[in-house]
């Protein structure tokens, strides 16, 4: 069942064409990619789709509601950005508690969960700003968690990471796939085929082609997905 349908969406900054007709689906639970190289676009749809940015032209729906009931969106959808939105002078559980409060929620257990899901109970008392890189990201997931979404946004969530800590944050992104649906956009080719059930190719704007892993391979005639993405992008070019 879809949840995200998103159809002929344009966005222009003045003579700057950022997205360029883009049109997708992404069905509930799904853990869907969004992948391209720095500029693609990326970025600007998730925006889009959370109400930080306005669309200049086409038409998207989420869970039945249209940009014209944004309050609703908003109801069941977070974002955790690329650059962490934490307040790095208040604990781990300072932040939680602080996010707590701005949702109005008080689920004790709901915010344990949270806690052990994302492997905060070590650091649960340090200062964000004392945390390593990969800690920040989990708390920056965290706190998009707090508000209970359906659908979470995941905004380049390794960009910084070294190997070890990038995949120690895919084991935790995986933890949610089936129980929310969530966005996932990066650069990484590996991180797009180690997670996602699908997959949209995006290039200055336009979307290149969407489907799974095997399904793009198949579609280019490559037995590699970096051989695929590669000529798929290439071809834009």
């Amino acid at each position: 069942m879809e949840i995200i349908t998103v159809k002929n969406i344009c966005k222009d900054y003045k003579k700057l064409r950022a997205l360029n007709n883009v049109s997708l689906s992404i069905n509930e639970g799904e853990l869907y990619g969004l992948l391209g190289v720095n500029g693609a676009g990326k970025t600007t749809l998730l925006k889009i789709l959370s109400g930080l940015t306005n669309l200049t032209s086409g038409e998207f729906v989420i869970s039945g509601y249209t940009p014209k009931q944004m309050n609703e969106i908003k109801r069941i959808i977070d974002i955790s950005p690329q650059e962490t939105a934490v307040a790095k002078n208040l604990t781990v559980m300072e932040n939680l508690r602080f996010f707590q409060g701005l949702y109005n929620q008080n689920d004790e257990e709901y915010l344990n969960q949270i806690i052990n899901d994302l492997g905060l109970t070590e650091v649960v008392n340090q200062r964000a700003k004392t945390l390593s890189g990969g800690y920040q990201r989990r708390l920056s997931i965290a706190l998009g968690l707090i508000s209970k979404p359906k659908i979470l946004l995941l905004d380049e969530p390794t960009l910084g990471l070294d190997v070890i800590a990038r995949r120690e944050l895919w084991n935790i992104i995986n933890k949610f796939k089936g129980k929310i649906t969530i966005i996932l956009t990066s650069h990484y080719l590996e991180e797009i085929e180690a997670l996602c059930d699908r997959v949209a190719i995006m290039s200055k704007g336009n979307l290149l082609i969407e489907g799974t892993i095997p399904d793009i391979k198949e579609k280019t005639n490559e037995t590699s997905f970096e051989e695929a993405f590669v000529k798929i992008v290439g071809g834009m070019n």
